[in-house]
């Protein structure tokens, strides 16, 4: 029946990846109900949905471009860096810090997701030097690899303050966020902590719920499921706190 829950979870966050994100919001909890503890289900839950990220990300690619002075290239690069750090971090971790860590770290996701997507809109103007958009990306990327949750909405706004227009980047940022991802799950593949059964069922379900999200896309009313996403977060984070004590 867990895992049944896990299919079901995981095709809705496929669904929501593809048209607001915020798919780990579901994936985190689905993996904790089948036994594992927060970090083995954030280890699991990053490997289950990189490949349909990958896809998400090859889809947008002609729109992939670099930002302040800083090539594409050097984005891949610190965002490789980036996240091996964070997944090393992650690893390195204790279990039980990480279970205690974890209902802070669903809060700041939460927040950053509400935020951007129901946040006052600016227009976007050139703020990061070269530099900064440097530092920006590289912290988001030790984030991504440690835990993920609103690497989306961060990404976005470090882009868009470094001048990129919406279009470019979040075509920049889907795959920037692939290969942050790639560097952790490279690292997370020797992690003992991995459940590959479910890893395969989540993986399956997300990458269903991705084409699913693809045809969906101008049919369902994006704010209603960015508001769903917030709900949701907003009750993982009781949650998470209530049992953590």
């Amino acid at each position: 029946m867990a895992l049944v829950v896990l299919f079901l979870a995981a095709l809705w966050a496929g669904v929501q990846n593809a048209l607001a994100g915020g798919g780990s919001f579901v994936t985190l909890p689905a993996l904790m109900f089948t036994g594992m503890d927060a970090r083995a289900a954030n280890i699991t839950s990053t490997i289950a949905l990189f490949p349909a990220q990958i896809a998400t990300a090859l889809t947008g690619r002609s729109l992939v471009t670099g930002a302040a002075g800083v090539t594409f290239r050097a984005l891949v690069i610190i965002s490789l860096a980036g996240g091996a750090v964070g997944a090393v971090l992650l690893l390195v971790t204790p279990p039980s810090f990480f279970a205690r860590l974890v209902p802070w770290l669903v809060l700041f996701a939460t927040a950053v997701f509400a935020w951007g997507s129901f946040g006052p809109k600016r227009e976007s103007r050139a703020q990061l030097s070269r530099y900064g958009a440097m530092g920006a990306q590289f912290g988001i990327a030790i984030y991504g690899g440690y835990f993920g949750g609103g690497i989306g909405f961060l990404m976005l706004a470090a882009l868009t303050a470094a001048g990129l227009g919406m279009r470019n980047a979040g075509a920049t940022k889907n795959a920037l966020a692939g290969f942050m991802n790639a560097s952790a799950v490279l690292i997370f593949l020797f992690s003992p902590e991995v459940r590959w059964l479910q890893a395969g069922i989540a993986s399956a379900g997300a990458i269903a719920g991705g084409i699913m999200g693809g045809l969906m896309l101008h049919k369902l009313n994006e704010r209603v499921l960015r508001a769903a996403i917030v709900l949701i977060g907003i009750a993982l984070t009781i949650g998470l706190f209530i049992r953590s004590r």
